[in-house]
C-alpha cells in the first residue's frame, strides 16, 4: 500500500478553531514527511502510538513517519490549538513534542479504543470540542486581519485592535507563540499555497500578485525560507499546481472562502468555478 493522506472538514462543533482533519496511513516502507508553518498547530495522534504536538513552526520540520502508520490528525487555526489543550505556545516554536497528562491519556485512550481511523477521528474532534477554553477574541480577529486577503501593516492593525503595537506583539506571541509579522508571512504562503491547490491562475507571477507578494522571485525566496526548498521541488513538477496525489479541499476551500467573496466576484474573465464553498478547478 501507498502512503495515502485524506483530508475532511471538522465537525461544525469545532469551526473556526480547527482547519482541517485528516487520516494518514503509511505503507512499507518509512515515509519522509515535510511539516510546513501554518501559524497554528498540530495534533498528530498516531493508533497504538502517543500523540504529538507539531508547531507553531517558523520553518518547515522534517519527520520520518514509520511504514505501516495510521495517524489522525488535527490542524488548529493560529491561537486556537494551545488554549485547548492547555499547552503553552510559546513552548512549542518550533518543535515536535509528546503530549502530556490528562489530554494525552484521554487522547490516547479516544484513540486506541475507536472501532477504525474514522471513529478515532470523530473521537479526538468530540474530546477537543468539550474543551472548556476558546482562543481570545481579540486573537481571533488579530488573526483575521493577518490572513492574506486583509493586507494591513502592523501599526494600522493595532490600532484597529485598539492595542499598542508592543501590546500587540505580546497578544500574539502568547496566543501563537510568534510575532504578527512573522505570523503575517506564514499566513501569507498559506494563502499561496490554497491558491495553488486550487488550481488559480496561470503560473507562479498570477499567484504571488494575488497573495501579495511583490513578485515570482519573493515568493520563491520565501517558500524557500519557510520550506527549505523552492515552490517546484514543494508541489512537483507544476509549481503553480499542487500534484502531490491528495485533496486538499478540505483545507483550502475554508481558508479561502472569505478571499474568494471578497475579490474573485468581484473581478470578471476569470475562469474560477464558482462554489458554495470557495474556488475550484476550473
Amino acid at each position: 500500500m501507498e502512503q495515502t493522506y485524506d483530508e475532511s472538514p471538522p465537525v461544525p462543533a469545532l469551526a473556526g478553531l480547527v482547519r482541517t482533519v485528516w487520516i494518514q496511513r503509511t505503507g512499507s516502507q518509512p515515509y519522509p514527511q515535510r511539516d510546513l508553518p501554518t501559524g497554528g498547530v498540530e495534533l498528530h495522534c498516531p493508533i497504538g502510538g502517543v500523540p504529538r504536538l507539531i508547531g507553531p513552526l517558523t520553518r518547515a520540520h522534517l519527520q520520518v513517519i514509520p511504514p505501516r502508520t495510521t495517524i489522525v490528525g488535527v490542524r488548529f487555526m493560529p491561537g486556537a490549538g494551545t488554549p485547548m489543550l492547555g499547552v503553552p505556545a510559546d513552548e512549542l516554536v518550533d518543535c515536535a513534542v509528546e503530549l502530556w497528562g490528562p489530554a494525552a491519556d484521554a487522547l490516547g485512550s479516544a484513540v486506541a479504543d475507536a472501532a477504525d481511523p474514522q471513529a478515532a477521528l470523530l473521537a479526538v474532534q468530540r474530546y477537543l470540542a468539550g474543551r472548556p477554553l476558546r482562543p481570545d477574541p481579540v486573537v481571533a480577529e488579530m488573526v483575521r486581519l493577518l490572513m492574506p486577503w486583509e493586507p494591513t501593516g502592523i501599526a494600522p492593525l493595532a490600532d484597529k485592535l485598539a492595542l499598542s503595537e508592543s501590546q500587540l506583539r505580546r497578544r500574539c506571541l502568547t496566543a501563537t507563540g510568534v510575532g504578527p509579522k512573522a505570523l503575517q508571512r506564514t499566513l501569507r504562503f498559506q494563502g499561496y499555497l490554497a491558491l495553488a491547490q486550487a488550481g488559480f491562475g496561470s503560473g507562479l507571477s498570477d499567484l504571488a500578485a494575488e497573495t501579495g507578494y511583490a513578485d515570482h522571485a519573493h515568493l520563491t525566496r520565501e517558500c524557500v525560507r519557510l520550506t527549505g526548498v523552492t515552490p517546484r521541488e514543494l508541489l512537483g513538477d507544476k509549481a503553480d499546481r499542487c500534484d502531490c496525489g491528495h485533496d486538499h479541499s478540505a483545507s483550502y476551500r475554508p481558508f479561502l472562502a472569505e478571499w474568494y467573496a471578497r475579490f474573485v466576484q468581484a473581478q470578471t474573465g476569470r475562469r474560477v468555478l464558482t462554489s458554495a464553498h470557495g474556488p475550484d478547478r476550473a
